[in-house]
């Protein structure tokens, strides 16, 4: 009998470290063909990732051009995944998580008849814009995707009242917990010479992370403005600040915190020194979506810079605080747990509800089985 083909595509930093896991564990089982496409949305990031993790893609797309838009990253996967999928026909496409390339990925397999496995499906705001473009991205791949692999029960909810049937989900936990899991050591040696010689008991260190699009202008400058205040009121304090390669990002935060004492500003990090200084930080200011489900694992707290969340399980289990962009709400918030050892303690071992790092081996149990009865008549066809 024919191997199952099963094409992982994803194409930003983010996906390729929550997919890693999955490439792998695919990789270990005979009667599947694991192929690997990349899109490059994000290219010198990504392939740090791949590095890291040993992934050798079949098909690198190469998508990334300076200042692309939504529309032409969209455009993009479209015409060249449609070439590949014409070529290899796998029975399923896996896509992870919110991005352009996932939805655009889903789209394209859906126009080829072939069936769509989603990796973190079913997170939620149920605000079209926030996060933009990605609470879109993740319904329309919501719609396009024949199984789900959601990552909480509260995910798995979301997907239940949006119709889909109850045996095309699967719970599983979140990769990225698998991920850290396979690159947090307490013995590693950082790769950035400033995090080799950072004195770690000299300060307790902040991590701050900020990138996201609905953040860009007023709301970036008043989390900057915030971050200088925290450094002034704390001088026990010191932060370190991987600062996005984009220019809406850079600009602002290199203007308000450039030469600030106690304030190291990067350029984005591999992924391993960076979930190593998670590790070895006291708390995280951040908009990503995956730090979220990260950090707690490490028993850090996160302060969410950003006005809603599509994970209200880390919130409702403590991990994670949301606290916006005002100047003033952020200050107060850190401020607490610098400064009030209770509430500091009760988040920081407060228990992760994103998994225990076996979200890998539970969705290749889950594909195993969807293709048990499917072996012999193409999917979605």
């Amino acid at each position: 009998m024919d191997k199952i083909k099963i094409m992982s595509v994803f194409g930003t930093r983010p996906e390729a470290i929550k997919m890693a896991p999955l490439v792998k564990e695919l990789a270990l089982v005979p009667e599947f063909d694991a192929k690997v496409a990349v899109t490059a949305q994000h290219r010198e990031m990504l392939d740090q990732v791949l590095d890291l993790f040993s992934i050798q893609p079949d098909y690198d797309l190469d998508i990334m051009e300076a200042a692309q838009s939504l529309t032409q990253i969209t455009s993009r996967v479209l015409i060249k995944l449609d070439e590949v999928l014409a070529v290899e026909q796998p029975d399923m496409v896996l896509v992870h998580g919110d991005t352009t390339t996932t939805f655009a990925a889903a789209l394209a397999s859906f126009y080829r008849q072939i069936a769509v496995g989603h990796v973190e499906a079913g997170l939620r705001t149920g605000i079209k814009y926030f996060p933009y473009p990605e609470e879109l991205n993740r319904c329309l791949t919501g719609v396009l995707a024949d199984l789900h692999f959601a990552p909480t029960t509260v995910s798995r909810a979301n997907l239940l009242q949006e119709n889909v049937p109850p045996e095309r989900i699967l719970v599983t936990g979140n990769t990225a917990i698998d991920a850290l899991f396979l690159t947090v050591a307490e013995d590693y040696e950082f790769e950035h010479p400033k995090l080799k010689s950072w004195d770690w008991h000299k300060y307790r260190t902040l991590v701050v992370e900020v990138h996201r699009r609905e953040n860009w202008g007023q709301p970036l400058e008043n989390v900057c403005w915030a971050i200088a205040e925290i450094i002034d009121q704390h001088p026990d304090v010191a932060i370190i600040f991987p600062v996005h390669l984009n220019p809406k990002v850079q600009e602002p935060v290199r203007r308000i915190l450039r030469g600030r004492p106690r304030i190291c500003l990067l350029e984005p990090l591999g992924y391993a020194d960076f979930a190593n200084l998670m590790a070895r930080s006291y708390m995280i200011l951040s908009d990503s979506g995956g730090i979220q489900e990260e950090a707690p694992s490490l028993g850090r707290p996160v302060l969410v810079l950003r006005n809603v969340t599509e994970r209200p399980e880390a919130v409702s289990a403590g991990t994670v605080k949301v606290v916006g962009t005002e100047k003033e709400k952020v200050v107060l918030a850190a401020r607490k747990l610098l400064t009030d050892t209770k509430a500091y303690n009760c988040m920081a071992q407060a228990i992760n509800p994103y998994g225990d790092g076996q979200a890998a081996s539970r969705i290749v149990k889950g594909l195993r089985e969807y293709f048990g009865d499917r072996a012999n008549k193409p999917l979605g066809r």
